[in-house]
């Protein structure tokens, strides 16, 4: 079976390099390959020499630049995919793995009536706080794109959104629905992925218990009174921010009814953060 793990990074050399140092300390099911396509957007801290230096396996491929996450994903799933392998494992590259991760990822499909037809997400912890940093996500309302964090210890949870950090996708979801959608610069791509998922017939199931350690650093800074409101804007219409047009085709897509809602928050929030802040329900 071969498994190809796909990266993107720009700058972060030394988490990049432990993230791979924790890819390659795990102990695959027998007869797992593991092949990485890890896609550097033209890094200036010297990452694609590091990473080719210790890990001459990996595939490296050099970006513009301008690729941000999700285009940096896209070119290491596309380049992927020439490697036809049985699963895809898309991994964020300040992630840390734990011990058996990839086994309890693909120990999924060994389970009762869990064939090969569902994304298999990983939760990851942020151990400064002990609180869970990145996972799935189950919706309150179908027709709304709020949502809460889906997770257990010790259950298989189905979920409506799952960020990326990790996710086990099999081929039969690849060749039905594609990669990761070109709508999208940086974030929102894997909620857009798991929904379109979902809305082919596939699940998506949260693996029981932490699978990785990962800081959560989409901090709320941005908000700050120091903070002007050229600042704030601009942050709004960030591919890195809360990107306001992505964002919005993405609740036209999947949320259409939701979009006048979607659009009131977003400058809410944007003009009046603190309110925001105190009245946001």
């Amino acid at each position: 079976m071969k498994l190809a793990v796909l990266l993107a990074t720009f700058n972060r050399r030394e988490k990049t390099l432990s993230c791979l140092a924790s890819l390659y300390a795990q102990e695959l099911p027998p007869g797992t390959e593991i092949v990485v396509f890890l896609t550097d957007d033209n890094s200036s801290d010297g990452t694609r020499s590091a990473v080719a230096e210790q890990y001459p396996d990996v595939n490296i491929f050099k970006g513009s630049g301008n690729l941000f996450w999700a285009g940096g994903m896209r070119n290491s799933w596309t380049e992927a995919l020439k490697a036809d392998p049985d699963y895809f494992l898309l991994l964020n590259d300040d992630t840390l793995l734990l011990d058996q991760a990839i086994h309890r990822l693909l120990g999924y499909y060994a389970t009762d009536g869990a064939s090969p037809n569902a994304l298999a997400i990983g939760s990851t912890l942020d151990v400064a706080n002990n609180e869970i940093s990145y996972g799935g996500r189950k919706l309150y309302h179908q027709k709304k794109v709020q949502s809460y964090s889906a997770y257990s210890e010790t259950e298989y949870i189905e979920c409506d959104l799952a960020n990326a950090n990790i996710m086990l996708v099999p081929r039969k979801v690849v060749q039905q629905i594609g990669i990761l959608s070109d709508r999208y610069t940086h974030s929102i791509a894997d909620f857009d992925y798991t929904l379109m998922a979902k809305k082919a017939g596939f699940k998506a199931v949260v693996m029981p218990g932490v699978l990785g350690n990962c800081v959560d650093d989409h901090g709320n800074n941005w908000k700050s009174s120091e903070v002007s409101l050229k600042e704030r804007i601009k942050y709004l219409k960030s591919p890195k921010g809360l990107a306001y047009k992505e964002y919005m085709e993405f609740i036209k897509i999947h949320f259409p009814s939701h979009v006048p809602e979607a659009m009131i928050k977003l400058w809410m929030k944007t003009l009046f953060p603190v309110l925001w802040d105190k009245f946001k329900k």
